[in-house]
């Protein structure tokens, strides 16, 4: 990569009701460029936790965590119209069911980011094919708590997908920052190691000094 390579924060909300998603993203927001309403705050809020979190960050791009698998042009509007300028769909739906995504996404200016859990390398390689997506190599909350008993979980076996914007997701923190570098991605999705610290500003604010100290440009909203 050469050095105009940006990496910009996604700040993953999860896990919290919508008051507490404002609150703590208003502590953090000058030090993260993404804004992630978590699938756990769409299923225990609906489609209004979306709404609210852009209303209150109407500069930050809002990315809708849906996860979706089905009934994608439905689920589409529901994410576009409340405000999300991204939403996701799982790799292992359906092509069909990600090209829907793709479609809507464009007619409305909007993103669409795949989410590459538990695909395999034959459905990543025509996933690839899709080169106006963001693409998300994620390692599953159930497996981060798995592996953590083992001592063994980490980036280091996946391998970076050529010729596409890549996101990285799951279980990143200071400590694991440097693993992911390898991989040169466009955003890095941090929830935990932000939203679950003693002080989540400071938190923030080291995890945006390491992206700087490591020779990336710092990303701009």
């Amino acid at each position: 990569m050469n050095g105009e390579w940006k990496m910009y924060i996604q700040l993953a909300l999860d896990r919290m009701d919508i008051n507490q998603a404002i609150q703590i993203t208003q502590q953090v927001e000058e030090y993260i460029d993404w804004i992630e309403v978590g699938t756990s705050l769409i299923k225990e809020f609906g489609i209004k936790s979306i709404e609210a979190i852009k209303r209150a960050f109407p500069s930050k791009m809002i990315v809708a965590d849906t996860k979706t698998m089905d009934n994608a042009v439905y689920e589409c509007n529901l994410c576009f119209e409340a405000g999300a300028d991204v939403m996701t769909v799982m790799g292992v739906a359906p092509l069909m069911t990600v090209e829907a995504c793709l479609k809507e996404a464009s007619i409305r200016g909007k993103k669409v980011m795949i989410d590459l859990l538990n695909t395999n390398e034959s459905v990543r390689q025509q996933l690839l094919q899709y080169k106006e997506a963001i693409f998300c190599i994620h390692v599953s909350k159930d497996e981060q708590e798995f592996a953590q008993q083992h001592k063994n979980f980490n980036f280091a076996h996946f391998h970076r997908p050529t010729g596409c914007n890549l996101a990285v997701a799951g279980g990143i923190s200071a400590a694991t920052m440097k693993q992911i570098q390898p991989l040169h991605p466009s955003i890095v999705i941090i929830g935990s190691a932000i939203t679950r610290a003693e002080h989540p500003e400071r938190a923030a604010r080291e995890l945006r000094q390491l992206v700087r100290n490591r020779g990336i440009d710092d990303a701009s909203n």
